[in-house]
């Protein structure tokens, strides 16, 4: 009999996406910097009780979990989504608030997540998780630091559901530290496929090589560093097995989003695939033309920084955002030079 073999990536379970809202289509996956650098979620498939405590270069973490456990990479689908619609509402023009009334079809359908009733329950369960999980931390959104106690949603509530009990609309209020990041634009789009991706420490390892390597050729971390940064509760050894397995996984299939990746028993090395957008002349020769009197403006909120190489970090950012509409794209550059400049002062 012949042998199936299953490829590393779940099923597209909605190849054809019927929404009932129409702006969800503009919704292209974002995801917020913060959690992509540092581990917030956990890797478990099992409930994970542990306090988690994370150090490194000079950003401390604690994560505290509920009674039901951390909200996991999984759960994480749901805070995407937000981020996700948030993100789209702010390049409309739309007033932006923390509180987003959601459709919990189009957030399953978004997500490439199951739409039978187990879906809905673990929808549910993933929410709970999100708000449960207490995080204390000196990560900075919006150049603002947050050092007490927080959750990444404050609260959710099903607005209406069916007979059967099932949840058709919800309400989900985001945290400060979440909104905050989205309203400065720390976010970074995501390749779809990153909702097909099976194995928790792929999605770990595709966070990070997005949010590091991005557009640049290749990157490379070492086993141990990588260790550190996804938070897992695995040996090294099991560790060093589960990451050589992904790599060859890779290798045959050639399914990992946005890059491919190898592993020399002591570095993994993701290697860019050029399918991130990347800003062409022509969008360049068409951005809005900064007044002079701009560069001096910028060069004060950030010194020592060479501001023609943070205009084009700034077009870059503006077409992988969408291309919203810049009513005044002096005060946005600037801003975007502000906030590169408190975020890491250059000497």
């Amino acid at each position: 009999m012949k042998k199936i073999i299953r490829s590393p990536l779940l099923p597209d379970r909605h190849p054809i996406q019927d929404f009932f809202i129409c702006d969800v289509n503009d919704a292209i996956p974002k995801d917020d910097m913060g959690s992509m650098e540092h581990p917030i979620f956990s890797l478990s498939t099992k409930p994970d009780n542990n306090i988690r405590d994370y150090n490194h270069n000079g950003v401390n973490l604690t994560v505290m979990p509920s009674s039901l456990g951390l909200a996991t990479i999984h759960d994480k689908d749901i805070l995407i989504y937000c981020i996700s619609q948030l993100v789209a509402k702010m390049n409309s023009g739309a007033e932006l608030q923390k509180t987003l009334h959601l459709k919990a079809y189009d957030l399953l359908v978004s997500t490439n997540r199951n739409t039978d009733g187990r879906g809905y329950e673990q929808l549910k369960n993933a929410l709970d998780r999100l708000s449960g999980t207490r995080i204390r931390t000196n990560i900075k959104t919006g150049a603002e630091e947050i050092t007490e106690g927080f959750g990444l949603i404050d609260s959710w509530r099903i607005v209406r559901q069916t007979s059967g009990g099932r949840m058709t609309e919800l309400r989900v209020n985001l945290s400060d530290w979440v909104f905050n990041a989205v309203t400065a634009r720390e976010v970074l789009t995501l390749h779809r496929d990153y909702f097909r991706l099976r194995k928790p420490l792929e999605r770990r390892m595709y966070e990070l090589a997005r949010k590091h390597c991005g557009k640049q050729d290749e990157w490379s971390i070492s086993l141990e560093l990588l260790m550190k940064k996804c938070g897992t509760t695995s040996d090294s050894y099991e560790f060093r097995r589960l990451v050589r397995s992904i790599c060859e996984e890779d290798s045959k299939h050639m399914h990992f989003p946005d890059y491919a990746i190898s592993f020399n028993g002591k570095n993994i090395k993701f290697e860019n695939r050029n399918t991130i957008k990347t800003l062409l002349p022509a969008e360049v020769h068409s951005f809005p033309l900064l007044d002079p009197e701009t560069y001096h403006d910028a060069r004060t909120v950030a010194p020592n920084y060479d501001i023609y190489f943070l205009e084009r970090e700034w077009q870059s950012f503006w077409v992988e955002s969408g291309k919203p509409e810049l009513k005044n794209p002096d005060a946005a550059f600037i801003g975007f030079c502000r906030n590169r400049h408190n975020k890491k002062p250059n000497p």
